[in-house]
């Protein structure tokens, strides 16, 4: 046999090889919105036993399948099985959040000496965009990829004036799952004129399984901040980056959430009905991501870690689920049956200078990169 037969029998072997193991996308009507539009679902998996499920309705997570120690599959992230729950009470389950994620105080902010009322939806704030924020639109598929890591891009044009905000905004959110079991949501944003930007995914997370009788609070939770924002009654930030040292905030070591979450002798507690916080890692955004959380499930081992370029991450451990939500798996959502890690700018920052700034100009490209990396400890 000659040199390059046998050359071309390796490329080939080759090539079967890695398209054996080649994360897949698979693509699924998921439903109609009430105007007859459709709404589409994409599965991203991977050869390791994890998948994950994007709608085009707030660009959301709707499933994140992830195996266990012993190998045993489990949906890990809250949310309905058709349109008709998210519709009716969308709770942000796995959505895009923005414009601008969490809260703005009075909806109203200043920028080049022009005062912009974006609407109220959250006690006297507005709350992740508005009325009709970026989870309450439908998204355009614009890119498909499989390989070694299969990816989505989906894209919302938002018109200037959208919910109060100022420019055009040009919005990618590119979901990707790699054979590693990383899962990464990268948002991208421009504009043709000055306006703000922060963007978050709200995806609410129980590693035990969203339908297991297990709740979140026994998740041992760690965050690498020396700092939160601490908050007025009405969840807005005052200014202060407040030391986590001898508080119910200090996570630096693994903490099991539920072990303080009704410390009623915090006030900031009392104000948020559990947790509902940004924690400081850093001052400044990172060229490349750090570690924001981690986060274990000890009896099925499952673990999350969360990295992200932002420089906080607001941390809500299901405060406000009220067993009126019935889920993927037909169960109720109870309080403390979830928790959220949102990678983001501090809340607010539109009108706090000194949190830094989420102004976004012409020329500019907004990004904000997520990583959930899913891994799973041996038995203790």
């Amino acid at each position: 046999m000659r040199y390059w037969q046998i050359g071309m029998m390796l490329l080939a072997a080759s090539g079967a090889a890695s398209a054996a193991s080649a994360a897949t996308v698979a693509r699924a009507p998921f439903g109609t919105l009430p105007d007859g539009e459709a709404v589409e679902g994409i599965t991203l998996a991977n050869k390791r036993g994890m998948s994950v499920r994007i709608i085009t309705y707030g660009a959301a997570l709707q499933s994140v399948i992830v195996p266990d120690r012993r190998g045993r599959a489990a949906d890990v992230t809250l949310g309905y099985p058709s349109m008709t729950g998210y519709l009716t009470k969308s709770e942000y389950f796995g959505a895009t959040v923005g414009r601008v994620a969490n809260r703005i105080a009075l909806g109203r902010f200043t920028l080049d000496g022009r005062t912009y009322q974006t609407p109220v939806n959250n006690g006297p704030n507005a709350l992740h965009g508005g009325t009709k924020g970026f989870d309450k639109v439908n998204w355009r598929v614009v890119n498909v990829t499989q390989g070694p890591t299969a990816s989505v891009a989906l894209q919302y044009l938002s018109p200037h004036g959208d919910q109060g905000y100022p420019g055009t905004l040009a919005t990618t959110a590119t979901y990707s799952l790699d054979e590693r079991n990383m899962l990464s949501v990268e948002y991208r944003a421009t504009t043709d004129r000055p306006t703000v930007v922060n963007l978050s995914n709200h995806a609410y997370w129980n590693l035990a399984g969203e339908g297991s009788s297990e709740g979140a609070m026994g998740h041992l939770l760690t965050i690498p901040a020396e700092h939160y924002t601490p908050t007025d009654p009405n969840a807005i930030p005052t200014g202060e980056f407040r030391p986590v040292a001898g508080s119910v905030f200090d996570f630096r070591r693994p903490t099991a959430i539920g072990a303080r979450v009704r410390d009623a002798s915090d006030r900031q507690i009392v104000f948020g009905k559990g947790y509902d916080h940004n924690w400081v890692v850093a001052r400044t955004l990172s060229a490349s991501p750090r570690l924001l959380a981690r986060v274990e499930e000890p009896r099925s081992g499952r673990v999350m870690e969360i990295f992200s370029n932002q420089p906080g991450i607001q941390f809500y451990s299901g405060n406000f689920l009220d067993a009126t939500v019935i889920g993927k798996a037909g169960r109720l959502y109870r309080q403390g049956d979830a928790i959220v890690l949102e990678p983001q700018m501090f809340p607010d920052t539109p009108n706090r200078p000194e949190f830094g700034s989420v102004r976004l100009d012409p020329g500019q490209t907004y990004r904000n990169l997520i990583q959930f990396r899913f891994s799973t400890t041996r038995a203790r």
